[in-house]
């Protein structure tokens, strides 16, 4: 057996393992009760440490030397190679000791985040989230140290490989200098054509999920290798080859939740599209977050709020839910899923608004890393910024700062990931569309069998062979940029 053969076997077994964490986490946010959380914590945190233990046996390091040195070595072997290499340099950063508390402390955060949001109990969760800041905080330390970068720039690479704060601050700069205005634009250009007229309800739960899924089926979802469940967060998990997304309802609309469902399936088709040859391998998983958030952001943004779409949505959801008159035209429909609204809520935003709600927790959380904010006033900070980015005031921190699952989970430096996933899904659909010109009236058939084929090339397949930059650049002609993102919100919003 060749070093390199080994490492395959190892991290072979390592991504196995993986998965069944990530069947925990699933299982942890779906089904299992509330009085498990303790005994959940302790299971995960000791796969937690078997992963890791793994990750950091000495015998490692001989044989990462030895692969490298091997010649014979096919490109993809070499850039499975790397990843390993950046796999086992994060896991050596960090004690056994600190990745078993950090997985014990965020599961009890998580769970108790769930009752605090409903109870708008800041002060309940603060004490439990300040471990969870603690413990990020050294690892993010450990790490910094090994890679030689900043704290934020050694968790971010967590979620964006090779990502940096300073690329970041750029890009999000030059949102932020033209998005406070063009807000206000946007909805000035809205009040001048007629309002949209909103469908008549209840909307039965069983009828949402039924519409839900004939989406899923439309947009091409494997449900021989996934499901769709119901969760306080939508999310999507599970393991490769098992994929499972979930969404939360109301009866009062069932836009909220067909949205989270066409967000989640662009997630999961992504992961249904990896090499499956690669399954359990670094190279055979995801690009990185900003790219998994370009796919959920390219089905639900760019494909799902299109006009053509609901050529083909309106008429499914009006005879699902026995609606009929104006307010169930494709025309209609559409002109509600493109209403431009400061809201309060980050996943229910649209996507003129969106950038500012995740650069607000960008900043806020580069802060708390680097010791500027505390949590005694990160409520405060929260308020601030949103009357700066998005123009509203939360009149509670449920719906302030205790909105998102991100902090108390541990999962510090991802929230960047979604506002760069918008700019590269704009890039990517704008490329799509030239390569294929007949997307947009396929789409108006319910077909997305050509975006899904382009998709599966050009992004899917790539696993992580190549770096986020090359694959965006291969794609597109070009790196990644804010021109294709201001162009398409310019064209969809003030045209």
């Amino acid at each position: 057996m060749t070093a390199y053969t080994s490492l395959h076997t190892r991290f072979d077994r390592i991504g196995k393992l993986r998965a069944v964490a990530g069947m925990l986490g699933w299982d942890m946010a779906v089904m299992m009760p509330t009085g498990s959380a303790e005994a959940r914590g302790a299971q995960y945190a000791a796969l937690e440490v078997t992963i890791h233990e793994k990750l950091t046996d000495p015998a490692l390091a001989d044989l990462l030397a030895g692969a490298e040195g091997d010649n014979a070595l096919s490109p993809q072997e070499r850039a499975n190679l790397a990843e390993i290499r950046r796999n086992w340099l994060h896991a050596t950063a960090v004690p056994a000791d600190l990745v078993e508390a950090s997985a014990i402390v965020n599961a009890d955060c998580e769970m108790t985040w769930r009752q605090a949001r409903a109870d708008n109990d800041y002060a309940g969760l603060k004490p439990k989230l300040q471990k969870v800041l603690d413990l990020v905080r050294e690892t993010a330390q450990a790490k910094a140290e090994k890679f030689g970068c900043s704290l934020y720039d050694a968790l971010l690479d967590q979620y964006e490989p090779g990502g940096k704060a300073e690329d970041i601050d750029k890009l999000f700069g030059d949102l932020a200098s033209f998005l406070p205005d063009y807000i206000q634009r946007a909805i000035d250009k809205q009040a001048t054509r007629p309002a949209a007229l909103l469908p008549d309800g209840p909307f039965p739960i069983d009828k949402q999920k039924a519409l839900g899924e004939k989406f899923m089926h439309a947009l091409g979802f494997d449900f021989t290798r996934g499901r769709l469940d119901v969760s306080t967060h939508p999310f999507c998990g599970g393991a490769p080859g098992d994929v499972r997304i979930t969404t939360r309802y109301g009866t009062d609309s069932f836009f909220e939740s067909m949205m989270g469902v066409l967000h989640e399936t662009g997630h999961a088709l992504y992961e249904l599209g990896l090499p499956a040859d690669w399954r359990d391998q670094p190279a055979g998983q995801a690009r990185g977050m900003s790219l998994h958030e370009s796919q959920s952001l390219l089905i639900e943004m760019q494909a799902c709020r299109s006009a053509e779409f609901f050529q083909f949505a309106a008429p499914l959801a009006a005879e699902i839910f026995g609606g009929s008159g104006p307010a169930w035209t494709a025309e209609n429909l559409h002109r509600r899923a493109l209403t431009v609204e400061r809201g309060l809520i980050r996943v229910n935003a649209d996507e003129v608004t969106y950038p500012a709600h995740v650069i607000l927790r960008y900043r806020l959380e580069r802060a708390m890393i680097a010791g500027d904010l505390s949590l005694d006033d990160l409520p405060g900070a929260w308020n601030d910024g949103m009357q700066e980015l998005v123009g509203v005031v939360p009149p509670s921190d449920k719906d302030g700062c205790m909105q998102d699952i991100h902090w108390p989970m541990g999962a510090w430096g991802y929230f960047p990931t979604y506002t760069m996933g918008a700019m590269t899904a704009a890039q990517l659909f704008q490329a799509a569309k030239l390569a294929v010109p007949e997307i947009p009236v396929e789409i108006a058939k319910g077909n997305f069998a050509p975006l899904l084929g382009w998709l599966r090339t050009n992004i899917h397949g790539k696993g992580s062979f190549a770096s986020t930059a090359d694959i965006v650049t291969a794609a597109t002609g070009k790196p990644l940029g804010v021109d294709a993102f201001r162009t398409h919100l310019e064209t969809r919003y003030l045209a």
